[in-house]
């Protein structure tokens, strides 16, 4: 039996309720997107202002000939950020990734900050 025939449904009504529903979830799709979007911008603008903040405790640590690295500091906030993934409902392991991630980053310019301090 044809299922485009059943149920006395005319073959091209179904075409047509199908189209709008492929219509429907383009449009659902298209609004998730510009939501992503917005999100990874924000992202960035954010991830931006955090390392002008680290920028200037790099001078500061490099004006006053502390390390470069934290790493009580860097335990601690792995803890924080792993318990406010659990609230967020977020895998822990990824935002300890991603923190490792960015403090590789901050120890990366605080080092190169103090060399150029140094000179």
């Amino acid at each position: 039996m044809d299922p485009t025939t059943s149920q006395n449904v005319p073959p091209r009504a179904r075409t047509d309720a199908a189209d709008r529903a492929d219509e429907d979830a383009v449009g659902v799709l298209n609004a998730l997107r510009a939501s992503i979007d917005n999100l990874d911008a924000a992202i960035i603008h954010l991830l931006a202002e955090r390392f002008k903040c680290t920028q200037k405790v790099g001078a500061l640590k490099a004006a006053h000939g502390m390390p470069a690295s934290d790493p009580e500091r860097e335990g601690l906030q792995i803890d924080r950020l792993q318990r406010l993934a659990r609230e967020a409902e977020l895998d822990p392991v990824f935002a300890e990734r991603f923190l490792n991630f960015v403090v590789e980053e901050v120890i990366r310019h605080h080092r190169a900050i103090a060399q150029g301090a140094g000179r």
